[in-house]
């Protein structure tokens, strides 16, 4: 294979232990493995150093490749490439054969860099995908209470759309206060439920117990919790934005794109499309653009995204 790159390592990445391979013009290939503390990271970050090696090339595994990326990055150009394009021959694979096969390749110039976004947008990558999952677990607790209304054969549900609207709100508020009155708890619809009163009281009727308030009562204090954590990281989230201010406004012209959904456009794909060579790619990296697989004539459709996710 010709040689593009003169001076590169390769690293076989594990959760413990980092396998690195030197090889280039007047370096004697050798091998060395480090444990992935910091203190023995930043020793494999001097030793390449004094190699002189100017590109370092790992495949991604799990989270463990992050830690090792965040601390060479500023020193090398670090390639990142997706695992099934860097396979070794199968019977033959060993740590060190595996990371001296990642040097070959990256030396040759045969690995293809998967999109790893800027220090910053990783950082706002994190806080919108926690908030993501964090929204996710405020509807599983609201289900759940609404479980628990129907255990008591509490059934709101039937009749009010959201069980969390005003309405409704009010309602479960009286009924864990120990207002159990179908009369005066119906009273307390607003809006249009107003016209469904006798159908609310018929439904306001059940049993419930203790035991139901206390499920309901852990449920409410969750949700509580899960939103004040994400009125947290909606401050975080906006201060990491400032520097995103113009991309930030521009996306919510898109019709059906708002603060929440520019917020996390700008943490998937970054503010940067110059590192997709067109269109076609940043669709395809986003699953939107399936590839070409047939076998005997049958058209199979899969994604085949031009970069790992991370």
């Amino acid at each position: 294979m010709d040689v593009i790159i003169e001076k590169g390592c390769g690293l076989d990445v594990h959760k413990e232990t980092v396998v690195a391979c030197v090889m280039g013009e007047g370096i004697k290939k050798e091998i060395r493995t480090f444990s992935t503390m910091t203190g023995d990271l930043f020793q494999l970050k001097s030793w390449l150093s004094e190699k002189g090696i100017t590109h370092v090339a790992m495949e991604s595994t799990g989270p463990y490749w992050k830690p090792v990326f965040n601390v060479l990055e500023d020193s090398f150009e670090v390639i990142l490439a997706n695992a099934r394009h860097i396979k070794n021959v199968p019977g033959r694979k060993t740590d060190v054969k595996d990371s001296e096969w990642i040097c070959k390749l990256l030396r040759s110039g045969l690995l293809a860099a998967s999109f790893v976004p800027p220090k910053a947008i990783r950082e706002l990558r994190d806080l919108t995908r926690y908030r993501r999952k964090l929204t996710q677990a405020i509807s599983s607790e609201k289900n759940r209470v609404q479980k628990v209304l129907e255990d008591a054969n509490v059934k709101i549900s039937s009749v009010v759309s959201d069980t969390f609207g005003v309405s409704a709100s009010r309602m479960i508020e009286a009924i864990m206060a120990g207002n159990l009155n179908p009369e005066a708890i119906s009273d307390l619809a607003v809006g249009k439920l107003k016209g469904k009163k006798e159908e609310l009281k018929k439904a306001l009727v059940g049993n419930f117990q203790e035991h139901h308030r206390f499920m309901i009562q852990a449920s409410l204090d969750h949700i509580g919790s899960l939103e004040k954590i994400i009125a947290d990281l909606d401050q975080e989230i906006n201060r990491k934005l400032k520097d995103y201010h113009r991309e930030f406004e521009l996306l919510q012209t898109i019709p059906g794109v708002k603060e929440q959904g520019a917020a996390s456009i700008i943490a998937e794909i970054g503010a940067d499309m110059g590192i997709f060579p067109s269109e076609g790619h940043l669709s395809s990296w986003a699953g939107m653009s399936p590839g070409n697989n047939e076998s005997a004539g049958k058209k199979k459709v899969e994604r085949r995204p031009t970069a790992i996710r991370i």
